[in-house]
């Protein structure tokens, strides 16, 4: 039986964040992945940074949301040096069109407690000329950034290793032994290994891997489907975040749009449905996306929780053992601040800002 001092279920952004910050402080840790690193709800995220955008009232995710969108810039120069990997940043801002009175008004409402500036149809044009003829204005949120969400998982994984992580690609856990409380081995088809700390970061196949102990986290996959446009001229500045719809320019020249949003589906195929609805609902915001072509679709599953909060923190009927999951569109985003936390716990550090979302919630 191999032993590490931690063991990270899931290769993903999440767990790739959590290994990076425990071996930058000089942990033992491993990587189980069941396929490739990154290759699923990472890989098809779109990569906004929407700390604001995303959030609908004040709160404790909306704090922690702002923390880790903070973490960025300093990151992506730490990964930089580190790995040579540019996570692409872009700081150009993120527009949230209007194409009611009363679509603006509620975005007004929004200020009141929102770092944002609002545009007349005039600034909005000033801003991206390509805007239909529908918006009549919107909110500009100059901090809501955006990566290359593929590069920053990475950056982050390959950054881990450089400093001692390992990990196992297609290496899925089948079982948990447990004894007393605590998970005494954890079962893969090739190998058994044991661990001071386990910690989940297995994003929608949580709720399997609970249930493989014992309990039933209610975290289920939330299939998104996306497709990505090909510009020849970078014709657009800004993230454009529509009311069911965003569009994000990247570095390469594409557009990305996405993304639907159908709870417990894990089929990987993207439906007509979908394609035509996103484009549909993309061109009244911006009417030359129906003119560029479709250079790929893609669809994944996102982690998703009955409060739409994530799940991190100690499991109460499981010693030694750590989710981070349930991240549902916030996991690029959050991934720098759930790393730290993760490793704060795991260091035996009193963490208290991740007790609102902490399993208990649903384990009682």
């Amino acid at each position: 039986m191999k032993h590490s001092d931690v063991l990270i279920i899931g290769g993903g952004i999440i767990g790739g964040s959590i290994a990076y910050h425990l071996a930058k402080s000089k942990v033992n840790v491993v990587i189980l992945e069941q396929d490739r690193a990154g290759a699923h709800a990472s890989r098809a995220a779109a990569g906004m940074l929407g700390a604001q955008v995303e959030m609908h009232q004040p709160g404790p995710l909306a704090d922690v949301c702002l923390k880790s969108r903070s973490m960025f810039p300093e990151l992506a120069e730490e990964l930089r040096e580190q790995t040579g990997l540019d996570i692409e940043l872009n700081r150009s801002g993120l527009i949230k069109p209007a194409r009611s009175e009363e679509e603006a008004a509620g975005l007004k409402e929004r200020m009141k407690w929102q770092k944002a500036v609002w545009l007349d149809r005039k600034e909005c044009l000033e801003k991206e000329k390509g805007l239909g003829e529908e918006v009549i204005g919107g909110l500009f949120f100059p901090e809501e950034f955006q990566v290359s969400a593929p590069r920053l998982t990475q950056a982050l994984i390959r950054a881990a290793q450089q400093q001692g992580a390992e990990l196992i690609e297609d290496c899925k856990v089948i079982d948990f032994c447990v004894e007393n409380g605590r998970i005494r081995k954890v079962v893969t088809p090739h190998e058994e290994w044991a661990a001071d700390t386990v910690v989940l970061a297995t994003g929608a196949w949580t709720g399997i891997a609970s249930r493989r102990l014992g309990l039933n986290l209610p975290v289920y996959p939330v299939k998104g489907e996306s497709l990505a446009l090909k510009t020849t001229r970078p014709s657009l500045n800004h993230t454009i975040f529509g009311n069911d719809v965003y569009i994000v320019p990247k570095a390469n020249g594409e557009w990305i749009i996405g993304a639907t949003e159908k709870v417990h589906q894990w089929d990987p195929g993207v439906t007509a449905e979908a394609v035509y609805r996103l484009i549909a609902d993309a061109s009244r915001y911006l009417p030359a996306v129906k003119e560029l072509n479709i250079s790929r679709m893609w669809a994944s599953v996102r982690p998703g929780t009955p409060d739409r909060l994530p799940v991190i923190g100690r499991l109460e009927t499981v010693d030694h053992c750590i989710v981070a999951t349930g991240h549902f569109r916030n996991g690029i985003l959050l991934s720098p601040w759930t790393g730290q936390v993760v490793t704060r716990l795991i260091l035996g550090e009193t963490e208290e800002e991740c007790l609102p979302f902490s399993p208990r919630r649903f384990t009682g």
